[in-house]
């Protein structure tokens, strides 16, 4: 078995998110910038509710994809949730907490790539649709 890189399974935990009605998915490429991980996979919820179902969906089919987080923080709250890949850290944010905390301008250095909502068929799941990466400043 081939093993993904991390920025696919980056890319398959923002369209997991996707599918479970998320918004405002990027993924921030921090691999040139920081040796905390090389991608931060950032995601939007309505509600604490809605941001620990998303949570649960990405690690649901992550683990169908044959990875278990490292490190599980804020499921209980549901305001940030944090799951831990090592190479990637996923962070769910209910929208006003992800404002309050503003990951993407502490990062602002960091080419970002957003993903863009597409239907799925559950049979065919296929590579998300992204837009150019491109440089924050």
């Amino acid at each position: 078995m081939r093993k993904q890189s991390a920025l696919s399974l980056a890319r398959l935990a923002g369209r997991l998110a996707l599918d479970k009605k998320g918004f405002d998915v990027k993924i921030l490429k921090l691999k040139s910038l920081s040796s905390v991980c090389d991608y931060f996979v950032i995601a939007s919820g309505n509600a604490t509710v809605h941001v620990r179902a998303i949570a649960e969906g990405i690690e649901d089919g992550m683990r169908q994809a044959g990875h278990k987080p490292m490190v599980i923080e804020g499921a209980r709250t549901g305001n940030w949730v944090l799951l831990d890949h090592v190479d990637f850290v996923v962070h769910i944010f209910y929208e006003p907490t992800r404002r309050f905390y503003a990951l993407e301008k502490l990062w602002g250095d960091a080419p970002v790539e957003l993903l863009e909502d597409e239907p799925v068929q559950p049979s065919a799941r296929k590579a998300p649709k992204v837009s150019k990466t491109r440089k924050r400043g």
